[in-house]
């Protein structure tokens, strides 16, 4: 018998080596390949969608804006021009979950403070509060780095707009009031074609490593 072995075991080695390579291309063509898909305004709940945007299926993309960040900085699509991005909204005096959400924006500016091709972008659905000091005042006492971390206010119907026209990830608020805003947990991935590639709750910790996740796929495969 081990005569026997001796005499095989280049066969038998060749063999276990030829059986290990291919079952591993074998795995690494059946293995689903990871994608992310490009959503447009006909994939998204419809309440959180404007109505005059709802229909369209295709070639979504976010629309120009100009806000102004905590430092009275005007920005625009310009300074978010190639990058890949995390939008949301919020207010300042909300005590639900905002703070969860800010909080878990932070975990998400850690782990791209040093990828330049990564920012955030947060909107104040309450204009007519959040004034520039006040976003300053927020920004600080939240860590938020100005560099990376764009926290705007600016005119309420342009505002409503981008949320609901372009984002896709804010619900109406009262029927009676113009440009009323309920904000949503959503966290809205962005590619650096201007295109939405994902929702996240942004109140939850797992949420947040698949947000992070994708971004890091993004980086990888931006052209896709």
């Amino acid at each position: 018998m081990l005569n026997t072995l001796k005499k095989y075991r280049i066969f038998i080695g060749t063999f276990v080596v030829f059986s290990i390579i291919t079952i591993s291309l074998f795995y690494n063509v059946l293995k689903p390949k990871k994608t992310l898909p490009i959503f447009n305004p006909a994939d998204v709940n419809p309440e959180l969608v404007d109505s005059t945007v709802q229909y369209i299926a295709k070639e979504h993309k976010i629309a120009d804006f100009s806000f102004t960040n905590q430092n009275e900085k005007t920005i625009t699509q310009k300074d978010y021009e190639g990058k890949i991005y995390v939008a949301d909204f919020f207010f300042t005096t909300c005590q639900s979950i905002c703070p969860i959400m800010t909080t878990n924006m932070v975990d998400v500016q850690k782990a791209f403070l040093n990828n330049p091709k990564v920012i955030l972008l947060s909107h104040t659905v309450t204009p007519e509060i959040d004034s520039v000091p006040i976003l300053k005042k927020y920004a600080l006492q939240k860590g938020v780095v100005d560099s990376k971390w764009n926290l705007v206010t600016g005119d309420k119907k342009e505002i409503y707009s981008m949320a609901r026209k372009s984002y896709l990830a804010v619900k109406l608020g009262k029927p009676n009031e113009l440009y009323d805003m309920v904000h949503t947990e959503n966290f809205v991935l962005v590619d650096a074609q201007r295109r939405v590639r994902g929702f996240y709750d942004g109140t939850k910790k797992e949420e947040i490593k698949r947000l992070i996740e994708d971004i890091n796929w993004l980086c990888e495969n931006d052209k896709k």
